[in-house]
């Protein structure tokens, strides 16, 4: 029972780990990546693949016992969901939308592209979830 629960403990680990690593990478991307010369469809479509592997990630801290699957659906749902809702706006929900958390957090314009963005990150996270059983 305790080496389960070991092996739990740092799954869930790893996790966090590595929703802190997509998070800086996602940020260091949005911020550098037109200096260092990224083509544009890298740095606006990998930082939605990165925030779908973020979502996945999350996922998967909150619901760690369920199967990886369930997981990339779950956080494939929440990440049309939120791209969804930036087809809602009033004004105070704009004015936060314009803020840097606001933009990170929300986005600010719809788009389909983001969709298959988030799709192919969580894809990602799911194959390379750091919790995956070793073969």
């Amino acid at each position: 029972m305790d080496n389960f629960l070991e092996a739990r403990r740092r799954s869930q680990f790893l996790r966090l780990a590595a929703v802190l690593v997509v998070i800086a990478a996602g940020l260091v991307l949005r911020h550098f990546g037109y200096t260092v010369g990224l083509p544009f469809i890298i740095v606006k479509y990998g930082g939605s693949a990165l925030w779908g592997a973020m979502v996945y990630l999350l996922v998967a801290l909150v619901f760690g016992k369920s199967p990886r699957a369930v997981i990339a659906i779950t956080a494939l749902v929440v990440a049309i969901c939120v791209e969804l809702f930036r087809l809602y706006h009033t004004p105070w929900l704009d004015a936060f939308r314009l803020t840097t958390a606001g933009a990170l957090l929300l986005g600010r314009i719809f788009s389909l592209w983001n969709i298959l963005g988030y799709a192919i990150g969580i894809a990602a996270a799911y194959v390379f979830d750091p919790a995956r059983p070793c073969r």
